[in-house]
C-alpha cells in the first residue's frame, strides 16, 4: 500500500479521472495522502504580454475551484494546480513531494500513440516511483 499518491487530472481530454481516483483510494494505505494535480500549460511570454493583468492567476484560481468541486464527494483528496509542461511537471512534482505512486489515466489510443498517450508515456518512463496506468 502507498502513503503518498499522485493523480494527474486533465480537464481537456476524455480521461476518466474518477476511475483513477478510485484506484488511488484502493491502493492507499491507512492515513495516506492523495493529491489530485492539474497542470496548467504555460502560455508563451509573447502571448502572455497581451493578456489582461492578473488573468493567469484568475485562471489558476478557477481551475483550482473546478478541481475542488470535482473532488467534493471524495474524502482526503487534496487539489493542486501548477503551471508547466504536463509530463515534465508531473514527474517533478512527484520528486519534490515524495510521491510513492502515480495513478495516471490514459486516453484511448490512436495510431500515433497506440499504447499510451504522450503524457502517460513520459510519466511511465521517467517517474521516480511506481506508476499505475488506467484506461
Amino acid at each position: 500500500m502507498y502513503k503518498n499518491i499522485l493523480v494527474p487530472v486533465a480537464f481537456d481530454h476524455d480521461r476518466d479521472s474518477a476511475e483513477a481516483l478510485g484506484i488511488a483510494h484502493s491502493l492507499a494505505a491507512k492515513g495516506a495522502t492523495i493529491t489530485a494535480l492539474h497542470v496548467m500549460e504555460e502560455i508563451p511570454a509573447y502571448v502572455a504580454q497581451y493578456l489582461p493583468e492578473g488573468r493567469l492567476d484568475a485562471n489558476r484560481a478557477e481551475l483550482l475551484t473546478k478541481l475542488g468541486g470535482n473532488l467534493a464527494d471524495l474524502k482526503g483528496v487534496k487539489p493542486v494546480v501548477i503551471s508547466g509542461h504536463p509530463g515534465h511537471s508531473i514527474i517533478e512534482f512527484a520528486k519534490d513531494n515524495g510521491v510513492d505512486c502515480i495513478v495516471v489515466a490514459s486516453h484511448k489510443p490512436g495510431l500515433q500513440d497506440y499504447f499510451l498517450g504522450s503524457t502517460a508515456a513520459r510519466v511511465v518512463r521517467h517517474a521516480p516511483c511506481a506508476v499505475h496506468v488506467s484506461r
